[in-house]
């Protein structure tokens, strides 16, 4: 499917208005707490954001998806919203906010906003009224409040986990000082499930989405997606019957989970695109989807959200056939649904893969691995390995530059183009995350792929801001500062920047063309354009096929690909 034009030849106005731009875009995700510091308070903010434009800019990426920027307790990193239509004060103001969307827009790069519709923070103003009314009311009704088991309520409605550990249900102390109903929340009790059968709240994120689009937001990253609608018929199911019940390859296929991947959330998604195509060009949205491979296509329909997260590169070893087996059938799902396919490695929820792919290639993300203070730390539970950093970070270039290469569009996590490495060795008292405490010992939590950025060498927070970084940074980051890559060739800043750069300038439309090569190890594809990407994933150098050398992710041997290396040629 062709773009309406080559992307090289779009000024910067052309682009912001192209109604196609999310097709091939390059995305770069901003954790607005850990990218830069205006103020020196240890927390980054949306001035810190605006300073920093220039810098995106040159990097050479399409679009800015922001992480929740809303007032919140951070119960969960900021997915615990208090006011869906505000931002929070530690992180500036709305007219901030603008003058970050202006000064983005200005240099070409649109703007996505994080909406979390599964639940709100139990600090909402909704959630105190449903705390203060009686059962049964209608400020009850906005979330998921059910009576409780046993002869006085005391046993929760059912035995289902939170994701994050621990039951999903919440007692509640009633009005009159009694114990009283549950409420479900599927993550942290800090963050009560919304009650999507409630056309109040429908309504209210309508009024949410346009108050964000009337703002200047081009799109919107939906947290949960495959969570909003459920199916709470009494009896509620045991976690034993739902087990046997679960019949699908990647878990429920069949849309009955009664609080997963409901076919029902898909009206909610027409709506929503009602709203988005009242805009020109129309807004975008993305889901974050975790759902069986055969359902993805209905989030990112045409009629719904246009895009769904595809995770499965990022769920992958890093292998030959599986990387071609997972592109194949993502590309095959995306030009049969009108859709367009989205590619990721890393992002806030996730090791990030320069250390994945330094860890053995079996289950990664449930490995363990030592931090390069050579402490032993915990991912999941799994084996303590030792990290290789060097095989890590070199694996991470080549399938980034294999995954700029692919028809659809890229999403960039935050330091990744420096090349970082997981922060395994923070200190429990200086932890964050939800998931490590209330699974200690199973879960590491996700703290170490949202440590504040490196920009200087040196200095407390390495140029983050004036007063330190509320998560610690270690020394070794000093040598991946964006201050010791700038301008140094051969750095992963500048490969990035040339790469992207690239990009913008050869593609023309979303056909790929596998070339074979009789090695099992090499994957080759052409794009339009006299295009082609060379992914050597095996242990020796291979040769190169015809054709100029437009940018490697590691030096050439001798005119050959070395191992765990990618090259573009034309």
């Amino acid at each position: 499917m062709s773009t309406t034009a080559t992307l090289a030849t779009l000024s910067d106005s052309d682009r912001l208005a192209d109604p196609n731009w999310w097709r091939q875009a390059s995305v770069y995700q901003i954790y607005p707490r850990s990218f830069a510091d205006s103020n020196g308070d240890g927390i980054g903010d949306l001035k810190g954001i605006t300073a920093k434009v220039p810098y995106l800019k040159t990097l050479g990426i399409d679009a800015v998806w922001l992480s929740p920027f809303y007032p919140s307790a951070l119960a969960d990193g900021g997915y615990d919203v208090d006011d869906y239509r505000d931002v929070d004060p530690k992180l500036g103001t709305l007219a901030d906010f603008d003058e970050m969307a202006k000064a983005l827009h200005d240099a070409g790069i649109k703007l996505i906003a994080d909406i979390v519709p599964n639940h709100s923070s139990d600090r909402h103003k909704w959630f105190q009224e449903a705390l203060a009314s009686p059962k049964g009311s209608p400020a009850r009704d906005r979330y998921i409040f059910r009576d409780g088991k046993g002869p006085n309520g005391e046993f929760p409605p059912s035995d289902w986990d939170s994701v994050f550990g621990g039951p999903a249900w919440e007692r509640i102390t009633e009005p009159d000082g009694t114990p009283g109903q549950w409420y479900m929340h599927i993550f942290a009790k800090e963050q009560p499930d919304l009650n999507w059968s409630n056309r109040e709240i429908r309504d209210d994120f309508l009024k949410t989405l346009r108050f964000w689009s009337d703002r200047g937001v081009d799109g919107f990253r939906v947290d949960v997606a495959h969570a909003l609608t459920k199916d709470l018929t009494e009896p509620l199911l045991s976690k034993l019957e739902l087990s046997a019940a679960n019949t699908g390859v990647d878990g429920f296929d069949d849309g009955t989970h009664p609080f997963w991947d409901r076919d029902e959330v898909h009206e909610i998604y027409a709506e929503w695109r009602e709203v988005f195509n009242e805009y020109n060009p129309p807004r975008t949205a993305v889901a974050e989807a975790w759902v069986h491979a055969t359902r993805r296509a209905r989030y990112a329909s045409p009629q719904g959200l246009g895009q769904a997260f595809n995770f499965d590169l990022l769920q992958a070893d890093f292998d030959a056939a599986e990387y071609k087996e997972i592109i194949t059938r993502n590309l095959a799902e995306a030009a049969a649904t009108g859709a367009s396919s989205t590619w990721v490695f890393s992002n806030h929820d996730v090791v990030r893969h320069a250390t994945r792919y330094g860890l053995p290639q079996v289950a990664k993300a449930k490995a363990g691995a030592k931090g390069q203070d050579g402490k032993d730390w915990l991912l999941a539970g799994g084996p303590k390995d030792q990290l290789d950093v060097e095989l890590g970070e070199r694996r991470a270039r080549a399938a980034t530059l294999l995954m700029l290469a692919v028809p659809g569009s890229a999403y960039l996590y935050q330091g990744e183009e420096l090349g970082l490495q997981e922060v395994a060795e923070i200190p429990e008292s200086e932890r964050q995350d939800p998931s490590f405490f209330r699974n200690k010992g199973v879960e590491i939590g996700r703290d170490g792929c949202r440590v504040p950025l490196p920009w200087k060498e040196e200095g407390t927070s390495f140029g983050f801001g004036d007063g330190g970084s509320h998560l610690p940074q270690p020394d070794w980051f000093s040598k991946y500062a964006v201050e010791a890559q700038d301008g140094t060739e051969g750095s992963t800043l500048e490969l990035y920047r040339k790469a992207l750069k690239l990009r913008r300038e050869l593609l023309t439309d979303e056909d790929l063309e596998w070339v074979e090569n009789g090695n099992p190890d090499v994957l080759h594809f052409k794009r339009p354009n006299g295009w082609q990407s060379v992914t050597n994933f095996g242990n020796t150098a291979v040769d190169l096929p015809a054709g100029a050398v437009l940018v490697s992710s590691a030096p050439l041997e001798d005119g050959k690909l070395p191992a765990n290396t990618t090259a573009w040629l034309r």
